[in-house]
């Protein structure tokens, strides 16, 4: 019984915690379109590296400052999407390619 109640225990934090990182994305913005997810970004990089540095000088630490990324998300994934999409346009016919070399090099060995 109580090894039921654990597993139903553990099943219920787990199915919190993903709701609630889930509505925490949905409500900051993270889930709209790419603009909305840039600027969140954007508000996110500016809040965090004071809040980890407070907590640093809190322990003590001595933590190098974050890089400066400089570049649009959106363009970024358009980059990928567009790789993405050329590669499985391509597919047919670089499989019909590597097939025929491969015909090519099997007939050699047999010969």
């Amino acid at each position: 019984m109580a090894s039921a109640a654990l597993r139903i225990l553990k099943f219920a934090t787990k199915a919190g915690l993903a709701g609630g990182a889930v509505y925490v994305a949905y409500d900051q913005g993270l889930l709209g379109s790419g603009t909305q997810g840039e600027e969140v970004l954007k508000k996110t990089t500016a809040a965090i590296p004071p809040a980890i540095q407070e907590w640093a000088n809190y322990f003590g630490w001595q933590i190098p400052s974050a890089p400066k990324l400089d570049f649009s998300i959106c363009e970024s994934w358009n980059w990928g999407v567009q790789k993405s999409v050329s590669a499985l346009s391509s597919a047919p016919s670089k499989t019909c390619e590597y097939t025929a070399e491969g015909w090519k090099y099997i007939k050699e060995l047999v010969k």
